[in-house]
């Protein structure tokens, strides 16, 4: 087949995270991956429909190698900030990695963070969330992003770790820094000193005095004579704690954000609890993804894919978020339905990179929405949609604050 002729390259608006699906909406109907540049000047191929997401994230010719992606940032931007911000120690990761390192890795990981040791934690998670919705008791308004999205899952994660309590929001801060967008290249690089140092401290305390924590798990674990260096261990600290917190955040405050803009929905749920362990969460996952692009890839050869080719040595993003929306894998795309029984959703990933904390955001974010609708049954927004605002992100979307109005049962 002959390739297509590709359309004239745009830039993506800094501001496209607010409203990212009338975007994605307008390069599916366009057609196939396309040449774009990104908000900080990154030029890219993106992949927004379902198929072309899917048959990326499982294409073995594109990798995720860290340090060869810092020299493409390089040459496709002519800035070398997003590449040289984070210590390499951090970035030394399984996220970051391609066969057979990756394999290493993730066996390693896996061996400590288990479904059992989630399961484990679902009580603590209750506990958390039950205690954030006590504190907004007697108040007649809260917002949900700062008083319970966001501590939930860096509380939930922190004590996976084993971080003390003392230690928790300093931590969160530093590791914060590192995963926003909006902060300068030199207190990057300050809490990437940080986050490295704490976690080696970190690390050589578990040794010492192991707990029932992960990280202990993870600092004990063997497999067939193997084990994860202090190094790997650090970037592995930092790796958890970004995803589990970040992705849990915006994950549970898009997913609260739906229901809230679609009452019928939300009364179809609070009918029926249920629906969260079955079928409604992923949908709300479907419907508005926390992940709206996946992490950066790039073609180790030339990728012939729906009628174009995107060359060798090119920095490929996905939409997971389009990937959602698109109505030749979903009817009715743009329609929030708790009831749809969803296949292969792809807002965990897919083939060797699918998200290992899938399970714990799941509970987290069932646990957390529960609780919220069963204590406050008559939430609802406290300003008009239009009025709320969205980070500045190159991957997530995700709330700065969700103000609503609360009215508890007693």
């Amino acid at each position: 087949m002959d390739n297509v002729m590709a359309p004239v390259m745009e830039k993506i608006p800094g501001d496209f995270m607010h409203e990212p699906y009338r975007l994605y909406a307008r390069l599916r109907h366009e057609g196939p991956p396309r040449e774009v540049i990104m908000p900080n000047g990154v030029k890219v191929w993106m992949v927004t429909r379902y198929n072309d997401v899917r048959a990326i994230l499982t294409d073995p010719r594109i990798s995720k190698d860290g340090r060869r992606i810092n020299e493409l940032f390089a040459r496709h931007s002519g800035a070398t900030e997003e590449a040289s911000s984070y210590d390499d120690e951090l970035s030394a990761h399984m996220l970051n990695s391609d066969p057979p390192r990756h394999e290493r890795l993730r066996k390693l990981v896996g061996k400590a963070f288990t479904a059992r040791r989630v399961e484990l934690l679902r009580p603590r998670v209750e506990h958390i969330a039950d205690e954030l919705l006590d504190r907004m008791a007697g108040r007649p308004q809260a917002d949900l992003i700062a008083d319970y999205a966001m501590p939930l899952p860096i509380s939930v994660i922190t004590e996976l770790l084993g971080v003390p309590v003392e230690d928790r929001e300093p931590f969160r801060l530093r590791a914060s820094t590192l995963v926003g967008s909006h902060h300068s290249a030199d207190d990057v690089a300050a809490a990437s000193v940080a986050v490295i140092d704490y976690a080696g401290r970190l690390i050589e305390a578990k040794r010492s005095a192991p707990g029932d924590d992960l990280l202990s798990a993870m600092v004990q674990v063997r497999a067939d004579g193997d084990r994860l260096t202090d190094g790997e261990l650090v970037a592995m600290v930092f790796l958890l704690v970004a995803a589990g917190h970040e992705t849990t955040m915006s994950t549970l405050g898009n997913a609260i954000h739906s229901l809230l803009r679609n009452p019928d929905q939300l009364a179809k749920l609070k009918a029926d609890p249920d629906l969260l362990t079955t079928t409604a969460f992923d949908e709300l996952v479907r419907y508005d993804a926390g992940v709206s692009l996946a992490t950066f890839r790039f073609t180790t050869s030339a990728i012939p894919l729906d009628g174009v080719t995107i060359p060798a040595g090119e920095i490929v993003v996905v939409s997971l978020g389009s990937a959602g929306r698109d109505a030749r894998r979903f009817a009715d795309a743009d329609r929030l339905d708790l009831t749809r029984r969803i296949n292969s959703s792809l807002a965990f990933g897919k083939g060797l990179h699918y998200c290992i904390g899938a399970p714990l955001g799941r509970m987290e974010v069932e646990i957390a929405i529960g609780r919220l609708l069963s204590r406050y049954p008559d939430l609802r927004l406290t300003v008009d949609p239009t009025e709320l605002t969205w980070k500045p992100s190159n991957l997530m979307h995700a709330l700065v604050a969700l103000p609503v109005t609360l009215s508890a049962t007693m």
